[in-house]
């Protein structure tokens, strides 16, 4: 590396307390047979991390390199290959926790998403779609009674701003009076942001079941959300 930096041999040799004949003989050594086989090894185990999607570790690579290819790689060296390739495999753990006492509104809706006139339920959720350029959240908010959208928002991260962009929108368009808006409980619709903005126009926040939105089982129940978060839905 020194060298590399156009740094006279002879005194990078000095630093490190090696011989100069030691260094022109280690240069023009060729490889061994180690050396060699670790290089192909490293090109192998980069393809498999690339065909599984960079999802493999270690276990699974070991077991493409024995299943798949016939070859006995030892752990450790597998190991010391994929540190220095930088390649590693996706954890099992999930990326979100949860977070602990986190004040959540109260179940208004309790499955009966039916409603006879417009404004009384509001049902919002968040989709995301894969793009070429990375993922894309949408927030969309409905109205239970005609299916319609009546407020939503786009934006590269699922944070509060979207789903709180969304509500404005619905209550910029509609003005409702003791509107119901049902959510899931994800940290979106848990925060100071969306709550506030709720409660200061009228929209009475609720939450039914963890991770879902439209929380309705039975069957004989129809489910508002259903076929309805399409980007040709119809727009109030």
């Amino acid at each position: 590396m020194m060298a590399a930096e156009h740094l006279p041999v002879e005194v990078c040799c000095c630093v490190l307390g090696v011989s100069v004949s030691g260094f022109y003989l280690w240069r023009s050594r060729l490889p061994s047979e180690r050396a060699i086989r670790h290089a192909w090894l490293t090109d192998l185990i980069v393809q498999i991390h690339a065909d599984s999607r960079g999802t493999y570790g270690a276990r699974r690579v070991d077991a493409e390199l024995t299943l798949g290819h016939g070859l006995v790689v030892g752990h450790q060296a597998l190991e010391m290959l994929m540190h220095r390739a930088r390649v590693q495999g996706l954890s099992g753990r999930p990326r979100f926790r949860r977070v602990p006492n986190v004040a959540t509104a109260s179940d208004l809706v309790e499955r009966q998403f039916a409603r006879t006139e417009p404004d009384r339920l509001w049902v919002v959720d968040i989709t995301e779609h894969p793009t070429r350029e990375g993922k894309l959240y949408r927030c969309v908010v409905l109205d239970a009674f005609s299916r319609r959208v009546v407020g939503w928002s786009i934006d590269s991260s699922a944070t509060a701003a979207l789903v709180t962009n969304a509500l404005g929108m619905a209550i910029g368009q509609r003005n409702p009076d003791k509107t119901v808006i049902n959510s899931d409980q994800g940290t979106q619709f848990t925060s100071w942001a969306f709550t506030q903005r709720a409660i200061d126009s009228g929209p009475l926040p609720s939450m039914g079941a963890v991770g879902v939105c439209c929380d309705c089982e039975d069957p004989q129940v129809e489910r508002p959300l259903e076929g309805s978060l399409s980007l040709s839905s119809r727009v109030a």
